[in-house]
C-alpha cells in the first residue's frame, strides 16, 4: 500500500477492505454470545450487508449486536442477529448486517 497515494484518494488515508471488516463479525460476535449445549454451530449466511463508512488503517472498531429472531428449524434453531461494526469516534458504522446462524442439539 502506498500511503501517499491513499492520502490523495477519496478516503484521505489507507483503508481496510470492506470484506476484511465483515470478516471480523464472527470473532467479535463470539465475544458477545457463547451458545452452549449444542453439538453444531453453523454460520448460515447473511440477509443484508452494507458498508456505510470506510475503516481507516489504525482505527479501533467494536460490534454492537441485537438478537432479532429465533425460529425452529429441523433439528435445531435459526438465530437472526442485527449487527453494526462501529468505528471509534465515527459518525456512521463501518458495516451493518443481519447474520443468520443455526444451532443443532
Amino acid at each position: 500500500m502506498d500511503p501517499e497515494k491513499a492520502a490523495a484518494g477519496p478516503f484521505g488515508a489507507p483503508i481496510a477492505h470492506g470484506y476484511l471488516t465483515l470478516s471480523l463479525f464472527i470473532p467479535l460476535f463470539t465475544e458477545l454470545l457463547d451458545v452452549q449445549g449444542v453439538t453444531t454451530k453453523v454460520n448460515y449466511g447473511l440477509n443484508k450487508v452494507r458498508f456505510p463508512s470506510p475503516v481507516k488503517v489504525g482505527s479501533r472498531i467494536r460490534l454492537v449486536a441485537k438478537l432479532v429472531e429465533v425460529e425452529d428449524v429441523p433439528g435445531g434453531v435459526q438465530v437472526a442477529v442485527d449487527g453494526a461494526i462501529e468505528i471509534e469516534g465515527g459518525t456512521k458504522p463501518a458495516a451493518v448486517l443481519q447474520s443468520l446462524s443455526r444451532f443443532y442439539a
